[in-house]
């Protein structure tokens, strides 16, 4: 380990600067004006696995951006670790809302600001340097290495879970390790060992066949922005818990174990609370706020339009009403079982006079670590040894939908350890990464890959 940190040490501000090339690229998958500047940032990873120790990485095309695979196999007798990341970022905007400009990376009281600092090219960047570290003092790795850094994570990853099934053979693998979640404090680093799911609908209500008089009609219509009102109001009761039938027969009650890491957490809600800025912090009653966030499933709108919304007053009766309502699921909530009774209760809720409408969007189950598994041993032991202070089992109440389906493709699992930090601004203005964190990292990292050959083996 001394040898890694005095290696990272000398190439530090070299490492500074390749990752800050790299968060020049605005790698923007949503983006089709992008899509040149994405292949570009493809071929970048793919360079510079191969100058870290990955030899023919190369760069496959998809249905839409394309993964990056590169694989330096050891022996077919050595266990295999799949590396999955992602180089595409979110877009930038408002971009006026930015310290300083979004593709020009800028440090600041240590912290590197970038679109994608943290979420995810400063995280594969660890991978890639970590690599490197092990390789070049000599410590060569004992692992067959695989990895697939892909150009669509944040538009879904459409066609990630075709891929993998295309190149299951060439990708199988005893292990999957995931660099896309965060730490608890820079002092403190976390293994990942859960993630909620999610189900997103948008729920139409339809009334008269066009906008009317509201002084002419009002009273007499049903107006679908009042039906909409009232059906939203009564998904939830006044304890903040969903009214969805059968919504919290699967949850799984919070253990010993995960109230025994939770006490451990240097958790202050009102800390929470000014972070985010708001008066008070709600939610389902009888929980404390990271209970709420990682180990209970909510219902929540996460859009409204109907009427008239421009400046000054316009005194229409609208004709239709529209809400999206999103629902994130915990072990062991089947997202199927869920949107049939979500569906059911919003049509029992809907008063006469108008007509509902519900469409599917995207969903994913929620996904839970088997922690038994050797491999959170040497995660736990390797984070040690970077950050000093063994590391804290944590949830996160984000949905990842691909850690289900590497799981279930490869047969192995997953092993999520993450670098970023509360409040570093993923997919809003000035993202961030610390550079402490990076600097440790990329160490814990190189020690993990050893540690994992002995366990998996």
């Amino acid at each position: 380990m001394s040898d890694f940190s005095a290696y990272i040490d000398r190439e530090l501000s070299r490492f500074h600067d390749e990752l800050e090339t790299f968060l020049r690229i605005p790698s923007i998958s949503t983006n089709p004006e992008r899509a040149a500047d994405v292949r570009a940032c493809a071929d970048w990873v793919a360079e510079h696995l191969g100058a870290a120790g990955i030899p023919g990485a190369e760069v496959i095309e998809t249905a839409g951006h394309p993964i990056v695979v590169g694989e330096r196999i050891r022996s077919k007798d050595a266990p295999t670790v799949l590396v999955y990341g992602h180089y595409d970022v979110q877009p930038s905007e408002p971009d006026e809302l930015w310290s300083s400009p979004p593709f020009e990376p800028a440090v600041r009281e240590g912290r590197l600001y970038a679109r994608g600092a943290v979420d995810d090219k400063g995280q594969v960047h660890m991978h890639i340097k970590a690599l490197e570290t092990r390789l070049a003092t000599g410590a060569g790795v004992p692992v067959n290495l695989k990895l697939v850094i892909e150009g669509e994570e944040e538009v879904g990853s459409r066609h990630l879970a075709a891929f993998l099934h295309e190149h299951a053979e060439r990708l199988a693998c005893d292990a999957i390790l995931i660099s896309d979640t965060a730490m608890f404090s820079p002092e403190l680093p976390c293994i990942t060992t859960g993630l909620r799911g999610i189900v997103y609908t948008e729920i139409n209500v339809f009334g008269p066949t066009s906008d009317l008089h509201s002084g002419s009609y009002g009273g007499a219509v049903v107006n679908p922005a009042n039906a909409l009102a009232a059906i939203i109001a009564g998904l939830r009761d006044d304890r903040g818990r969903a009214t969805v039938p059968g919504f919290y027969d699967a949850v799984r009650p919070i253990s010993a174990r995960e109230r025994a890491d939770l006490e451990r957490l240097p958790m202050d809600e009102e800390t929470l609370r000014e972070g985010v800025g708001a008066s008070a912090l709600g939610g389902e009653a009888g929980f404390s706020a990271l209970e709420r966030l990682w180990y209970r499933p909510t219902l929540d709108v996460n859009g409204l339009l109907s009427g008239f919304t421009g400046e000054g007053s316009k005194t229409v009766l609208p004709s239709r009403a529209m809400a999206k309502v999103s629902m994130r699921l915990v072990p062991d909530q089947d997202p199927a079982q869920v949107i049939e009774a979500f569906e059911a209760r919003v049509h029992e809720l809907a008063p006469e006079g108008v007509t509902v409408e519900i469409k599917r969007s995207h969903g994913g189950a929620p996904w839970i670590a088997h922690t038994e598994h050797p491999i959170f041993d040497a995660a736990s032991a390797a984070l040690e040894s970077g950050f000093g202070t063994p590391p804290a089992f944590v949830r996160e109440g984000g949905s990842i939908p691909i850690v289900q389906e590497f799981e279930e493709t490869f047969r192995a699992p997953a092993l999520l350890v993450g670098f970023a930090l509360p409040g570093c601004n993923a997919h809003a203005p000035d993202e961030w990464i610390d550079l402490g964190v990076y600097r440790k990292g990329i160490a814990a990292l190189a020690d993990l890959y050893g540690r994992l050959a002995d366990r998996l083996t």
